[in-house]
């Protein structure tokens, strides 16, 4: 049987000198919980309120390898990938409304 897929994803703060990596199979309900400030302490403390990286993984497992490498990473590795992804650093939030 096949497990419900999953994104690994990445918040950042207004200045981009905050990263939080994270893994969820509901993309946009989780950025609305970022925004709101809820669901993370550690979102609280540094207001990581903006998108700026994600994947889509067929299987949520794989979602959550992604996210365990990525956490494992230095800062210049990150800041790469992610500008890679998206060069002008924007909060990508407004993109995901039909990935529910």
């Amino acid at each position: 049987m096949r497990g419900k897929g999953g994104y690994t994803y990445i918040m950042s703060n207004l200045s981009r000198t905050v990263l939080y990596t994270g893994v969820t199979s509901n993309l946009y309900g989780r950025v609305y919980d970022h925004k709101n400030l809820e669901g993370s302490d550690f979102t609280k403390m540094y207001k990581c309120t903006d998108l700026v990286y994600y994947e889509f993984h067929e299987r949520i497992e794989s979602a959550i390898e992604r996210e365990k490498q990525i956490k494992k990473w230095n800062r210049l590795w990150k800041d790469r990938m992610i500008k890679r992804f998206n060069p002008d650093l924007r909060d990508l939030s407004g993109e995901i409304d039909d990935m529910i």
